[in-house]
């Protein structure tokens, strides 16, 4: 079992004529995905791949290959339309690749969405894996074996690094869900946590934050108040200076608020084990399973 998405979940890709939205769909459908439908408004008629359909609109898209889930690889200036019109067509899923959104396009579309009770993952995120049936994003494929570890990070790069880790120790994932870390975003880590609790499938959980923000300390009251399955984290950003931004618009260290130190001691509290380098969750969590 796996959240958000398995192998039958039919995926359309905005953008999908673009260098990056038509490379990323390439190539996951080389790893099973089934990506039906992409958009790009003005090029419906073609094909990509000699197999997927383009369309003009979602709706269009959505009518002729009932597509479910939408990944978003549109530019940053229309990426807030994009998703808009997705939750408009019935996308109950978005994933939203593009980075650079401004934050006041992401404050209205949020607050739609909930309206809409349409869940978004992103932006400026890699995307959802379930090894070993789908993908719908640019997280690695060949990173990840099947298991029962679900992972859940602000960042992409120190997942994909953390996932590798685990697959040279013959740990599996279940699901991994990239939240992004821009200061707006759609799911963040409680609701993602709260998915794996409820996961038969889902034995343990792994959580990767960042400095910035207050994410991490919120985390750490629900898993001591919720989660029966233990948690492993690790927190980038232990040497950065205050003031500086690391990354993502969110990993920043402002009036001594959202220090490395400050999130791993409330994570800590909560009987979180937390790893000292990347590499080490794997270590940790053999001992675990």
């Amino acid at each position: 079992m796996a959240i958000l998405m398995n192998k039958n979940t039919r995926i359309l890709v905005q953008g999908i004529t673009g260098r990056e939205g038509r490379f990323h769909a390439e190539r996951m459908v080389a790893y099973g995905a089934q990506v039906v439908a992409g958009v790009t408004p003005g090029k419906g008629g073609m094909w990509v791949m000699d197999r997927i359909p383009v369309f003009d609109t979602v709706r269009d898209a959505v009518r002729a290959t009932g597509a479910e889930v939408s990944v978003i690889f549109v530019p940053a200036r229309f990426a807030a339309d994009a998703m808009l019109e997705a939750a408009d067509a019935g996308i109950r899923l978005i994933i939203a690749i593009t980075e650079g959104i401004p934050i006041q396009d992401m404050m209205k579309v949020v607050t739609y969405l909930d309206e809409k009770g349409v869940k978004l993952v992103g932006p400026n995120c890699p995307g959802v894996l379930v090894p070993g049936q789908t993908k719908a994003g640019i997280i690695p494929g060949n990173i990840a074996i099947p298991g029962p570890v679900g992972v859940v990070s602000r960042s992409g790069t120190l997942t994909y690094e953390v996932m590798y880790a685990m697959q040279q120790r013959g740990i599996g994932v279940s699901t991994t869900v990239g939240i992004g870390g821009d200061p707006v975003h759609g799911l963040g880590f409680i609701e993602v946590l709260q998915m794996f609790e409820e996961d038969p499938d889902t034995q343990a959980v792994v959580l990767i934050g960042e400095i910035g923000g207050t994410e991490e300390q919120k985390a750490a009251e629900y898993i001591a108040r919720h989660m029966s399955k233990p948690v492993v984290a690790y927190i980038a950003g232990r040497t950065a200076p205050p003031g500086k931004r690391m990354g993502h618009a969110g990993a920043i260290v402002e009036g001594g608020e959202g220090t490395a130190e400050e999130k791993i001691r409330a994570l800590e509290a909560a009987d979180v084990r937390v790893a000292r380098h990347p590499e080490e969750i794997a270590e940790i969590l053999a001992s675990l399973l």
